[in-house]
């Protein structure tokens, strides 16, 4: 058995729990929010067994898609804590960061 953890941004959110659901893999699904830019992040628990982890995947990988956005965060200006210079960054969001375990036990009660 494996266990899937797939970081999601909440716009890719809907359309990977309904395709999880159509291929009949059930997920838990708990709020999270990004370190860098401090958005809204969705991360999917999927527990599998071996031969379904490569279906999840490709169904995580149609499902969640990089996109450029436009974020202005704040930076000093020079040596001064208390002054900053904001101005806009271009950075890619979206897609999905996923980490595949192995799990050496599963009990449901």
């Amino acid at each position: 058995m494996q266990l899937i953890f797939a970081i999601v941004q909440d716009k890719d959110v809907a359309r990977l729990s309904d395709r999880l659901v159509k291929a009949g893999i059930r997920a838990t699904k708990l709020p999270s929010t990004g370190g860098f830019l401090r958005a809204g992040n969705t991360t999917f628990m999927i527990g599998l067994e071996e031969d379904k982890v490569e279906e999840a995947l490709s169904i995580i990988k149609q499902s969640c898609r990089a996109r450029e956005q436009l974020v202005t965060p704040l930076s000093p200006l020079g040596n001064q804590v208390e002054s900053y210079v904001s101005y806009p960054v271009s950075v890619q969001v979206g897609g999905a960061t996923v980490f595949v375990v192995p799990v050496d036990r599963f009990e449901q009660f």
